[in-house]
């Protein structure tokens, strides 16, 4: 072999960051001119270089070479001994190519970054910030946590208290301040504090400084400052709304009332109670007649009158039948239904029949009263025969009622319907968490005969 090398046997340690330099001499022993370039192989040859690249060596004669180690600052790069090779490849005979090996110390190093999110909170009950702590060094690091405030009027506690983040990675805690006392009105209080993150660094690094984070929780009353105001509005309308009444209604429906009595009504209604009066007269004096002639039985017992109380008569209507509630000609009966539905995530949607009308019967629904009791989220969607009543968003509410002036009519046979489609199950306060969306619908209105043609 015409080419031999060697590498400085001293110990080269090296920072991330940082510079090393290592010697290497190349001998020329045979008897024609050589040239050799350098090659580095192992986990060193991405931060290692040599200077120069290649020698021309002449017969006899000896060249040096420098070796740079450069590892950058990175969490990648390993601590501890690496493993570096170098390759000196003569250009005239490859196979007589030298390989030198040896190891190189790196050493660890340590570099935290921290933030507070959000820096500044506010409440009326407690502020809660985030500190994330991020490990830019080369070696696990425990860190410990800690909060000071400015004053004694709030407390500040970490969750963990204690981390231990790797190497090129992120990790959370949860500050939670809480003031001592509370605020029920007033201009809000400022609380400031401090929280400290303090590496800890293993035997042979130096110490760290601890990262010191500024933040503040604003404490706000918990009563509005416009609640108040909106009181004295509320009362003021209200005031307004009773002057008004007085001043402009109470006179209007007085003076329509007085203009309604008029002659003609009054001689109308005179003789209307005359021709009523006639009438249950003559009523009394047939049945006594009939009586008589019946051989003295009970007088007056079968003139289609009734004894009523005080030896008194009532009358029956004058085509001798008598309209009950619901029925052609009589007052609409009130009537209300109720029905819950429950519905899965994703099982697509439930309907069921909330009313049907009966045969021969119109339904005048005049309430709707719509209840959510578990906060579910999804649509919920009313419905009769002639269309679609109401479409909610299940969300937007716990309980909601609805009134019509105006009563939606449902005629005989026609169904009200519920439909629920469940988008996700809401959870009750302290309560155990249900498998299924749950809404209740309740009906309410009149129901009444239709009238036949005949």
């Amino acid at each position: 072999m015409s080419v031999s090398a060697s590498l400085d046997e001293s110990s080269v340690v090296v920072e991330p960051g940082g510079e090393a330099e290592l010697p290497v001499q190349v001998l020329n022993s045979g008897t024609t001119v050589e040239e050799c370039r350098f090659e580095v192989v192992g986990p060193c040859a991405d931060w290692t270089t040599v200077e120069p690249e290649t020698l021309s060596l002449y017969p006899g004669a000896t060249g040096a070479a420098i070796v740079k180690l450069r590892p950058p600052r990175s969490p990648r790069t390993a601590p501890g001994e690496i493993p570096l090779g170098l390759r000196v490849v003569p250009t005239s005979e490859h196979s007589e190519t030298t390989v030198l090996e040896r190891g190189v110390t790196v050493r660890p190093f340590t570099e935290v970054t921290s933030e507070l999110v959000p820096r500044g909170s506010n409440s009326a009950w407690r502020g809660r910030h985030k500190v994330a702590v991020d490990n830019r060094g080369n070696t696990p690091l425990p860190v410990a946590l800690s909060a000071r405030g400015a004053t004694e009027r709030a407390k500040m506690a970490f969750e963990p208290t204690e981390l231990t983040v790797p190497p090129g990675e992120a990790k959370f805690a949860t500050l939670r301040v809480r003031p001592t006392q509370r605020l029920w009105r007033g201009t809000p209080i400022t609380h400031p504090f401090q929280a400290v993150v303090t590496p800890r660094t293993g035997e042979g690094q130096d110490p760290y400084e601890p990262v010191v984070l500024d933040g503040t929780y604003e404490q706000q009353a918990i009563l509005p400052r416009w609640l108040p105001r909106a009181l004295a509005a509320a009362v003021l309308v209200a005031a307004l709304l009773v002057g008004l009444w007085y001043a402009l209604l109470r006179p209007t429906v007085r003076s329509a009332a007085r203009e309604a009595i008029t002659p003609q009504a009054v001689e109308s209604a005179v003789k209307q109670g005359d021709k009523e009066s006639g009438g249950v007269q003559d009523g009394q004096q047939g049945g006594g007649r009939q009586g008589a002639s019946g051989g003295g039985g009970q007088e007056g017992g079968q003139d289609g009158g009734s004894t009523g109380p005080g030896g008194g008569r009532s009358r029956a209507p004058s085509d001798g039948s008598h309209a009950e509630p619901g029925e052609p000609g009589g007052p609409a009966a009130p009537t209300s239904a109720r029905v819950q539905v429950r519905d899965a995530v994703g099982g697509g949607a439930a309907e069921r029949t909330a009313y049907t009308v009966p045969d021969g019967k119109s339904f005048e629904l005049t309430d709707i009263v719509v209840q959510n009791p578990q906060g579910d989220a999804g649509t919920l969607v009313i419905s009769s025969d002639d269309g679609q009543l109401l479409n909610l968003a299940l969300e937007n509410f716990r309980d909601s009622d609805y009134h019509f002036v105006t009563p939606i009519q449902v005629a005989a046979k026609g169904k009200v319907t519920i439909s629920v489609s469940c988008r996700e199950v809401g959870r009750p306060v302290k309560a155990p968490a249900p498998s299924q969306c749950s809404e209740s619908l309740f009906l309410g209105g009149k129901i009444s005969a239709t009238k036949s043609n005949g």
